[in-house]
């Protein structure tokens, strides 16, 4: 099978399925599955990625060949479904759901879903769907902007503040009006500012408001050229939710795990 010819490259928003049942006539097979990803993968048709020469055919065992340098490569080599051993209609199947869900999705219900044996596998596929999302060079936050911390991982009983062995993640949160817009979070080594302080540089726009709480780590954030405006909570008395209401809506709206990132 010569692959070297022109074939559609799907298109966003375009080539999507918006119903189940467009799902299933889609990719009502692995094949056409494959045939989905090729397309995607390699609009002009197939390059080598070693290479880099057109052209080449398609072997018994499904891998393309290189006409060039006979390098053999998986239509899934180099993506997040490289070296799975699950059907890539199940993949599918998976990312549809995630995609399709308004107010997110939990490993659990992903596992759920699809009828998975392991919750392991379907959080490990949700990392996955997230960091693919991530959009390079995505636009800073901007305007006011929430900032705070937060654990997440087994309960601490003994241990209270941000004393823990648990992991810590870093949660900045747009505020529009009475809600929130864009979030961004990362996973922080520790609560010092030499942590705090990158994680918003590189997340929020300079000359924001930023709001934290009293936390020494967020001091010389007026030093980077932002507009800071700390919260003790100790010395308002009010509970966290009320002072930072936006990190009470990120925090609810992020899955808790042993192993965030």
């Amino acid at each position: 099978m010569v692959v070297s010819e022109k074939s559609g490259h799907p298109v966003g928003s375009k080539d999507y399925p918006r119903t189940l049942v467009e799902f299933d006539e889609w990719f009502a097979s692995e094949a056409a599955c494959e045939d989905f990803l090729r397309r995607l993968r390699w609009p002009e048709g197939f390059y080598c990625p070693g290479c880099g020469a057109a052209g080449g055919w398609k072997t018994s065992r499904g891998l393309f060949r290189c006409p060039s340098c006979a390098r053999q490569t998986s239509v899934t080599a180099g993506t997040l479904f490289e070296g799975t051993r699950k059907p890539l209609r199940l993949w599918f199947q998976a990312i549809w759901y995630f995609t399709n869900q308004k107010h997110g999705v939990s490993a659990l219900g992903l596992q759920r879903i699809l009828g998975l044996g392991s919750y392991q596998t379907a959080w490990v596929w949700l990392h996955k769907f997230r960091r693919a999302m991530v959009r390079p060079g995505r636009d800073l936050l901007s305007g006011e902007v929430e900032v705070d911390e937060t654990f997440l991982g087994g309960a601490d009983s003994d241990i209270d503040g941000r004393e823990t062995d648990r992991s810590l993640i870093a949660i900045a949160a747009e505020i529009r009006g009475r809600g929130i817009g864009r979030i961004r979070m990362a996973r922080l080594d520790d609560a010092s500012a030499d942590s705090l302080i990158p994680f918003i540089k590189s997340t929020v726009s300079e000359g924001a408001l930023v709001r934290t709480d009293g936390w020494a780590g967020y001091l010389p954030l007026s030093r980077h050229g932002y507009r800071h405006r700390p919260t003790s909570l100790r010395a308002t008395g009010l509970p966290a939710h009320v002072v930072m209401p936006g990190m009470e809506d990120s925090v609810l709206s992020s899955e808790p795990c042993t192993n965030a990132a």
